[in-house]
């Protein structure tokens, strides 16, 4: 490889296990070390998602954690509007692509992409236009192929996936001079993970269950800590990595105010000046939401328009964020405290997902029976690290 995962860090290479193949060959560009990392973890996340759903997954990783994961639901109008995909071809493949990238499009910028699916020239075309390092699928038509190949010069990252690779049961790095080994975490995230419903309300339908099921395999190849907020077949908001479980609470839960809010009708009405580069937008659009903007920095800002837009007032938001409902939130292991709960029914969760085991189970149950949510409890620890 070019580099490890900082230049200084050579010597860098990868290599089979035990004489095997490597699970996916590459077809164009040249990976780095990060970019392998974000590869496989990513390819593992959609493979298992498209066999738990039965649709088209994607996946948007960056510095190995999903920014965004979601399955081929079709858009509504308003998506359509929102994600920027107005009059382009929309097929289940490019649909998954589309949620996944918008989840949170500014952590996705420079993404890795993995898709479950041959990858179509409607998922490319859209791909073309977005700033991402690479992707990985299991195949590709030949158009679609191309497109990619020309991306960034040539350089863009074209791996193609091995769908009949059998990853191998035991896992090893080492660290610190240290040789680490394990089982793989092949246990199958599906329906019957959530059977077990400790709270009064027991009625899951099926679109909260596919959310469920995204959610966990979301979070199973999330650094750890991590919660995630889904709905509607898409990844809402990723909290990876905090040591407090309702830090991870609170910060996925600012980018699904974030994804939110960017249906407001004065973001959607954010006339910008022509020329404006694609990733300006959506950059500019967040600040707006958040408005916290110094004076220098909103002169920079409001120079991506014609006419100073009105500032989207603290009321506003919480007006629009009010009507956010249907929501679930997944976690990688058991909420110690109702904290989180309490902060989640903020966001508009009515379903939540957990591994259970917590000394505060009964008091984590009573929270969600208080504001009217079912919750099943997995039996599954997911952490990943």
């Amino acid at each position: 490889l070019k580099y490890g995962c900082n230049p200084h860090q050579l010597p860098a290479g990868l290599c089979s296990v035990n004489g095997g193949k490597l699970p996916f060959e590459v077809v164009s560009g040249t990976p780095g070390y990060i970019n392998l990392l974000d590869a496989v973890n990513a390819w593992q996340l959609v493979y298992e998602l498209a066999k738990a759903t039965g649709k088209p997954a994607a996946a948007s990783f960056k510095h190995v954690s999903p920014a965004g994961a979601a399955i081929g639901v079709p858009l509504s109008d308003a998506e359509v509007d929102v994600y920027e995909v107005k009059g382009k071809p929309l097929t289940p493949v490019a649909t998954a692509y589309v949620r996944a990238r918008n989840a949170d499009p500014m952590c996705s910028f420079g993404d890795f992409v993995a898709v479950s699916h041959e990858v179509d020239v409607a998922t490319a075309s859209i791909l073309k236009i977005e700033v991402s390092d690479g992707i990985i699928a299991p195949g590709f038509e030949p158009e679609a192929l191309e497109i990619l190949k020309a991306k960034k010069g040539g350089k863009f990252i074209v791996l193609q996936a091995d769908n009949d690779f059998v990853f191998p049961d035991m896992e090893y790095r080492m660290v610190g001079g240290l040789g680490f080994m394990q089982k793989r975490n092949g246990k199958i995230c599906d329906a019957e993970c959530l059977k077990k419903i400790p709270t009064k309300l027991k009625e899951l339908p099926e679109q909260a269950k596919l959310d469920m099921l995204l959610g966990m395999i979301a979070i199973k190849y999330t650094q750890s800590n991590s919660v995630g907020y889904s709905k509607d077949g898409m990844m809402i908001g990723v909290g990876a990595g905090q040591q407090s479980r309702v830090d991870c609470v609170k910060l996925a839960g600012r980018k699904v105010s974030t994804w939110r809010l960017r249906f407001h009708p004065k973001v959607m009405g954010l006339k910008f000046k022509d020329g404006v580069k694609r990733q300006d937008r959506v950059n500019a659009r967040v600040r707006y939401i958040e408005g916290d903007m110094d004076d220098a920095e909103y002169q920079q800002w409001v120079s991506n328009f014609d006419n100073a837009p009105e500032p989207l007032t603290a009321q506003e938001k919480s007006e629009f964020l009010a009507s956010l409902s249907d929501i679930t939130i997944a976690s990688d292991a058991f909420f110690p405290f109702r904290d989180s709960i309490d902060h989640a029914q903020k966001l508009g969760v009515k379903y939540v997902t957990q591994p259970g085991g917590s000394n505060a189970d009964e008091e984590v149950i009573k929270a969600c029976d208080t504001y009217g949510m079912t919750m099943a409890f997995t039996d599954l620890r997911l952490f990943h690290h």
